[in-house]
């Protein structure tokens, strides 16, 4: 396989002509069931369209976890403003790097789904926003929006419906915070990329004060698929209110890191020991980043649990954008939270002052204590400064910074009470730094 080698667990939907030769090609997809989604949409009503979808319990993929059939059912068709598809390929959340993989090795699955979507709302122009490292993927997406159109299946009275259809790709210029949707239009339209106060949402105001539908690579890729084999048939491979399969980017210390398409609802211990390999090196566990460096952390006691979006929350964290990040034994908690709010303080884009602030004083704080100049009063300062931040900002970059620091700080406070004596770091053995 180009992308991890596969496991006999997998359930591949999404990547299941990943590997076969010119993956990326029209020829292979049509050969492999391409655009069948599409014509058996193009039998149907959009109010059908969208009830295949919601039956199928798909739910976004790119972290909210909001369904995404109720999401299209927003968009007012009887708007008399242009309609607009735009898919989030800004993905740019660590440990998260399945939507890479999508676009390089079966991009005509992305453009299926957003044309079925288009079907859905009556829009007749998409835009697929990229982020700014990823742009070596605009070549393989503009070369499959080429094929496309020369085959009848994107442009004008496509395979002679009289539905008309277009699609561009916009590259960003590499910040995180265009992840969020109102700050990727913004960026979209040629501004500053910050976020919107909402509402109006963008089902009703989005791209260029228009109707949008948006919705994440994953989230489009999964859409061909139920309109080709049904929405019942995707919701009963997963769990209940939360239908098919994900990709999981299993990373950190496990034997087999990869992104690896399983079940909504695997267990994630069985992920990282039957999936993963196990734990490198024939260490112990210590913790589990569940979704994206976004979410509150799982101890190892924890992890016992399936992965969806609802079982996620009743643990206290989150199913995210499905990048798993393995931790061993020797890995120091403090560290792991000093690295992520490295991000996240370089990453606010200044807009609003909790967020702004805040991360950078969770940053100072933390590094203040990783380097053995702490206070025990400073433990529960860094938990009051991230509860301060906490539904105080325009978009959830702020929660995204502060929820992770809440949970290493109750969950691991033994370790921030270790520092306390001066030596740089007690959790690091023999001067050397364990990787995180």
């Amino acid at each position: 396989m180009p992308y991890n080698d596969p496991s006999p667990l997998e359930v591949r939907i999404l990547t299941r002509r990943f590997g076969l030769p010119d993956s990326a090609s029209l020829d292979t997809y049509l050969a492999h069931d391409g655009f069948q989604g599409f014509e058996r949409a193009l039998k149907l009503k959009p109010e059908e369209i969208i009830e295949e979808v919601k039956l199928s319990h798909l739910r976004g993929r790119g972290g909210a976890g909001f369904p995404a059939g109720l999401k299209w059912s927003f968009v007012p068709r009887s708007s008399p403003k242009p309609k607009y598809i735009v898919a989030n390929a800004d993905e740019s959340e660590p440990g998260t790097c399945k939507d890479r993989l999508l676009m390089e090795y079966d991009p005509h699955q992305l453009l299926e789904g957003m044309l079925i979507a288009a079907l859905a709302v009556d829009a007749h122009a998409g835009y697929i926003y990229i982020r700014g490292e990823y742009r070596y993927l605009i070549e393989i997406l503009d070369r499959a929006i080429e094929e496309a159109r020369a085959r009848g299946y994107l442009g004008r009275n496509i395979l002679g419906s009289g539905f008309d259809f277009e699609v561009y790709t916009h590259t960003g210029a590499g910040a995180y915070e265009c992840g969020e949707e109102s700050a990727l239009l913004e960026s979209l339209e040629g501004k500053r990329g910050v976020p919107r106060i909402r509402p109006p949402f963008p089902a009703v105001a989005g791209a260029f004060g228009c109707p949008t539908v948006l919705n994440n690579v994953e989230t489009f890729c999964a859409v061909p698929y139920i309109l080709r084999e049904g929405g019942a048939a995707f919701a009963a491979l997963g769990t209940p209110k939360n239908g098919g399969t994900r990709l999981f980017c299993l990373s950190g210390h496990v034997n087999r890191p990869g992104v690896y398409e399983l079940p909504m609802g695997f267990n994630l211990l069985r992920m990282i020991h039957e999936v993963g390999g196990g734990v490198w090196k024939g260490k112990k566990l210590k913790a589990v980043i569940p979704g994206g460096s976004s979410c509150p952390v799982l101890k190892a006691g924890e992890c016992d649990l399936p992965m969806d979006y609802d079982s996620l929350a009743r643990a206290g964290s989150m199913l995210g954008s499905g990048g798993v990040v393995v931790m061993d034994e020797d890995t120091c908690m403090v560290k792991v939270a000093l690295r992520i709010m490295r991000f996240y303080a370089h990453e606010s884009c200044g807009w609003c002052i909790p967020c702004r602030e805040g991360t950078m004083w969770l940053r100072k704080l933390l590094q203040r204590f990783h380097d053995g100049g702490g206070t025990r009063a400073d433990i529960g300062l860094i938990g009051d400064v991230a509860k301060s931040m906490l539904g105080r900002t325009f978009c959830p970059l702020g929660d995204a910074a502060a929820m992770p620091t809440i949970s290493f700080v109750e969950k691991f406070r033994e370790e921030f009470e270790a520092h306390l004596d001066g030596r740089p770091c007690p959790c690091e053995r023999a001067g050397e730094a364990v990787a995180v």
